[in-house]
């Protein structure tokens, strides 16, 4: 991903919601419960840990009993410390007390409790990317040094590597044509980071790297599922096992569900949105252009897919009177600028979400040379009465308008190939017109419609006008 481009926009919960999830997430959740359980005889070691032999007394405190007991109860106090839910008062004698933050998670605003939660998660991310306890004990050195060398593990490329799995589900998760809120198996997430996209068949090397990073990502995901960011289906452990082992029940290979499946929660895609941000990336929420101009809102909106720039500008519409907000809409559409035929489409598109009460603003433009053709549209679709017909020169300028509109929205779509087709079929002698009409985009839609008709012989007359019409604006 460029960290310059544009992210399809996120469609969030409330911040209530999603502090409610991040109370609750068991990471979060246990570190309060340490941080209200600590006191004056609890003790930290040099590195801010508990001390080994107060372990055990945090794990029952949190109701934790196993082999994972001690390991977990560590880390929620690492958390606590981490997140400044415990404060660590004297380093030498190793006291703590509670943080100022505590008081947060009870008495603080969703954007608090969030800002903790968010504290946490790069905490846990941190630990995902670090390898397996058993590794690193054995390629611990005489010294008690760990020699990475012996381990192949590259600690910035490791993090790069589960940051770029985690992007590419925030894609799939806001993408119009994503799973959304469905689960993505495993094994298609982790060759969406492997394989390279001009890959036809990939090789069995490539499909060996895929499959180890099914498992870095199986360990990752189980690690990252008790902070909140996503929900985790684990592969399934009968697919580990020695090939020479019979499988304690009979299994479906063609059972996709048995290589893991995960999904962003939505406080995972709130904390990814967060993240993206903070590195620069331009990730919008649906719902950022609700206070903004029309101007700010059909800008905004011109690279968003249907669904999105539908949603956006309904939750726009719903703080705006019909008549004003459809004046403003007018007005913010006209120029001639690149950006205007979109602009125009999309307030063509909004327009359609407003009622019968905007018909004075839409009459108030029917003289206009930009805005006349959409606003008869309109009109005449909402059943109003004594539209007045458009001349010729405003029917052909609203066709190049509405072509290029559809050329910036989707480019050489099947649905841009197909309305050129029509207009060619319908209008007799279109091209012999068309280049005549003083539209700044005239020559390029001219040359795109010659470049998708099938006809060879209407696509070389669509060339043709292109470049008449290219000449007569001088280019």
């Amino acid at each position: 991903m460029s960290d310059s481009s544009t992210l399809p926009p996120a469609r969030l919960r409330p911040e209530a919601e999603l502090a409610r999830e991040a109370l609750s997430a068991p990471v979060l959740a246990r570190a309060a419960r340490l941080a209200r359980w600590a006191g004056a005889d609890t003790r930290v070691d040099a590195g801010g840990g508990l001390v080994e032999e107060q372990v055990p007394a945090a794990a029952e405190q949190l109701g934790l009993t196993g082999d994972d007991a001690a390991a977990l109860a560590s880390e929620a106090w690492r958390i606590a410390v981490d997140t400044g839910l415990v404060e660590i008062t004297d380093e030498e004698a190793g006291t703590v007390t509670a943080g100022e933050d505590l008081a947060l998670l009870t008495g603080g605003s969703p954007q608090d409790v969030l800002g903790l939660w968010l504290t946490a998660l790069e905490a846990v991310l941190a630990d995902a990317s670090v390898p397996d306890l058993d590794d690193l004990v054995d390629a611990m050195a005489e010294g008690g040094e760990v020699d990475l060398t012996s381990l192949d593990w590259d600690p910035e490329a490791e993090a790069e590597f589960l940051d770029g799995v985690l992007g590419n589900l925030y894609l799939l998760t806001v993408g119009e044509d994503g799973p959304g809120e469905a689960r993505v198996p495993l094994p298609a997430l982790a060759a969406s980071v492997i394989v390279p996209g001009d890959m036809g068949e990939p090789s069995n090397e490539v499909l060996e790297q895929v499959s180890d990073a099914m498992m870095r990502l199986d360990d990752q995901f189980r690690m990252l599922e008790p902070v909140g960011l996503v929900e985790y289906q684990p592969v399934d452990e009968a697919l580990m096992a020695d090939a020479d082992e019979e499988p304690a029940a009979p299994v479906d290979e063609a059972d996709v569900t048995r290589y893991g499946m995960v999904r962003l929660t939505p406080l995972g895609l709130h904390g990814l949105r967060a993240r993206l941000l903070d590195a620069g990336f331009d990730a919008p929420a649906v719902g950022d252009l609700a206070d903004k101009g029309a101007d700010a809102l059909l800008d905004g909106t011109a690279p968003y897919p249907p669904g999105a720039a539908h949603a956006e500008t309904e939750l726009w519409l719903a703080g705006r009177g019909p008549l004003a907000a459809a004046r403003e809409l007018l007005a913010a559409s006209r120029g001639t600028d690149p950006g205007a035929p979109l602009r125009r489409l999309r307030c063509q598109q909004a327009l359609s979400l407003v009622g019968a009460e905007a018909e004075p603003a839409l009459r108030e433009v029917l003289d206009d040379a930009e805005l006349g053709g959409l606003a008869r549209v309109w009109l005449t679709e909402h059943g109003a009465r004594d539209v007045p017909a458009p001349p010729q020169e405003m029917v052909f300028w609203l066709t190049i308008d509405t072509v290029a509109a559809q050329l910036a929205a989707e480019g050489n779509s099947e649905e841009l190939r197909a309305l050129v087709e029509g207009l060619a079929r319908q209008h007799s002698g279109f091209f012999d017109t068309a280049w005549r009409v003083g539209h700044p985009a005239t020559p390029d839609v001219l040359e795109a419609m010659g470049r998708l008709h099938p006809d060879k012989r209407i696509a070389k007359e669509a060339r043709k006008a292109a470049f008449k019409a290219r000449s007569q604006q001088g280019g």
